[in-house]
């Protein structure tokens, strides 16, 4: 498998570098956050992503998108972690267009995937009903009546469910309070009667959402990948997902490693700076080693996305659960060798370890994926 990346994602990287270098980064974050920005992102550099295509990388060309890999958004995902970049794109341009060419009829996908890829239509994907992400508990009921159904219960966590247009839910069919199947996926419009949200903010200050449905009415039309297929579907969109979050990781730990070094050339103690304490400089090689290696591991499983084999899974998972333990350490680091200034809220090394603890526990933190590298390597 090749890690490197083809001039097409090297141009994809460094356009995204340039573009979040300039108009993103702390200081718009804090922005936002003080200004409790209730959509969580700026319409002004939403409206940029646009114009470059962003929302348009992994939609195919045949519904006006680029068709571009996922090596190619994972590079963008990355510096959207460096950068602190907030916007719909991971809720809605990875995940909610993944779950729809992954599963999607053709019908839906005329119907959906033009708009997201114009930025225009804004998905989000409802998936789990606990504390900790346990995507096999389901207790949300879709009730079968004819070609019908009526969905009840609650999502947790639902990434800018706030600001979508549709939302992705997973759903048992029940009928008289019996299941009758396994995990089926639905398409629902966040303008159904019986549906309620609401916004939860999060740590890092962007958005999750409480989501509760009161026997909203459904079409058969609207179930996504086919009935009692929900479980194998999402399955492949989670790894979709980690492995987004997972170069998100690796993003923050190289700008929270970028920052640390360039503070410990720059403080002096004693008369020298503090760069120059052995101490410093073996805790900094280590954290180095240990972000080399996370780059080989998210491009390995990014490459994976877009040749989908038996090894995915356990890809996806190995580079969440590394990128979870690595991310801590960078931005632990970070605060720890800043000294007191670190723990100040207005020094902006505390956004990458506010937003790390998010991306880390999105979806399975680093024991879920360890756990689930072990049983998919047979342990």
């Amino acid at each position: 498998m090749e890690l490197l990346l083809n001039q097409e994602e090297s141009m994809v990287k460094d356009s995204a570098k340039e573009f979040l270098s300039t108009h993103a980064g702390p200081s718009l974050h804090r922005k936002l956050r003080d200004n409790n920005c209730s959509r969580g992102y700026s319409d002004a550099l939403w409206s940029q992503m646009v114009d470059l295509g962003w929302p348009a990388v992994l939609v195919p060309e045949d519904y006006g998108g680029l068709g571009f890999s996922h090596v190619a958004m994972g590079q963008i995902s990355e510096q959207a972690g460096s950068y602190l970049a907030s916007s719909p794109l991971f809720a809605s341009s990875v995940l909610g267009v993944s779950a729809i060419e992954l599963s999607g009829t053709q019908q839906q996908k005329e119907e959906l995937l033009p708009s997201i890829a114009a930025g225009e239509l804004f998905l989000a994907l409802a998936v789990d009903e606990t504390p900790r992400h346990n995507p096999e508990f389901v207790d949300c009921k879709a009730k079968k009546s004819g070609s019908e159904y009526s969905l009840s219960g609650e999502k947790l966590y639902v990434v800018d469910g706030h600001i979508s247009d549709k939302l992705i839910v997973s759903a048992k069919i029940s009928n008289n309070q019996e299941d009758i199947g396994s995990t089926t996926l639905f398409i629902v419009p966040t303008a159904s009667k019986g549906i309620e949200i609401t916004r939860v903010p999060m740590v890092d200050s962007r958005n999750s959402s409480t989501i509760i449905f009161e026997n909203v009415h459904l079409s058969e039309r609207q179930i996504l990948g086919g009935v009692g297929n929900g479980s194998n579907v999402l399955s492949a969109i989670l790894d979709i997902a980690n492995t987004h979050l997972a170069a998100e990781l690796l993003g923050i730990s190289i700008e929270s490693f970028r920052r640390t070094l360039r503070y410990l050339k720059e403080r002096k103690q004693f008369g020298v700076n503090i760069g120059s304490f052995q101490a410093l400089q073996h805790r900094a090689a280590t954290l180095w080693s240990e972000i080399e290696l996370c780059k080989s591991i998210v491009l390995k499983a990014l490459r994976s996305l877009d040749n989908p084999n038996l090894s995915t899974p356990r890809l996806a998972s190995s580079a969440k659960a590394k990128t979870c333990k690595v991310a801590a350490l960078a931005t632990n680091e970070a605060v720890q060798m800043h000294g007191g200034i670190g723990m100040t809220d207005e020094f902006d090394i505390g956004f990458f370890l506010k937003r790390a603890r998010v991306a880390q526990l999105l979806f399975g933190d680093q024991r879920y994926h360890t756990n689930r590298v072990s049983e998919l390597s047979g342990f």
